[in-house]
């Protein structure tokens, strides 16, 4: 995750796949994704936020060239690929997008300490789930990552444009092994973690799992 103030690399050991699920997975139309290079290094990259007017984005390394980004199920569990052409309509698609060199506004500056969001526990994932989808039709991404014994599990968010950043959490005990958040509002069971969006009456939230705790944090 980089923003114009920091760059490093979040993304586990699966990143591939958790970067197809991030730019494709629930989403009308999927996002674009940004090939460019990076310290010699040809990386993959979305932006995700805003904070304080600086960019936040995520990206992978970029291990094979190609076209589209592709998405989808196979016998119930997810593959993702880079491919370079749309050839199966049962899967998703990211155009991937070649920069020839970044602006200044996108290089990363690290000698400068950047801007973080501030931490907001919540109770319950019920209300971590309320939460992502309550603002836009389209449910925002949990991200989780480790931070010190625990796993923490979240949305980032703003409630005022020209007030703090919030990374709204729920602190689990262990990695979440699912690649997503079922739950349904109306029967007021607790969600849970599942890796099957075939269930009917409930909705999903994705989780994007990075490698590492989150750099642009306050962990107070």
């Amino acid at each position: 995750m980089w923003n114009s103030r920091n760059l490093q690399t979040m993304f586990s050991s699966h990143h591939e796949l958790d970067f197809s699920r991030l730019v494709c997975a629930l989403e009308r139309t999927p996002r674009i994704s940004f090939l460019h290079d990076y310290n010699g290094t040809k990386i993959l990259a979305i932006q995700m936020d805003l904070l304080k007017e600086r960019p936040v984005i995520y990206y992978i390394p970029a291990d094979r060239l190609g076209h589209y980004l592709s998405y989808g199920f196979k016998n119930g569990k997810e593959e993702a690929g880079v491919v370079d052409s749309i050839s199966e309509s049962t899967k998703i698609y990211s155009p991937i997008v070649k920069i020839k060199s970044l602006p200044a506004s996108l290089r990363p500056a690290s000698e400068v300490q950047p801007d973080k969001y501030e931490l907001l526990e919540l109770d319950d994932l019920a209300s971590l789930a309320k939460l992502s989808y309550g603002y836009e039709e389209a449910p925002f991404p949990l991200f989780a990552f480790p931070h010190n014994s625990k796993w923490l599990i979240g949305v980032f968010m703003n409630f005022n444009e020209d007030g703090p950043s919030y990374f709204c959490h729920f602190a689990l005990d262990s990695e979440p092994k699912q690649p997503f958040l079922k739950y349904a509002m109306h029967n007021g069971n607790m969600p849970v973690f599942t890796d099957n969006l075939n269930e009917h009456g409930y909705s999903y939230i994705k989780i994007i799992k990075l490698q590492e705790t989150h750099p642009i944090i306050n962990y107070g």
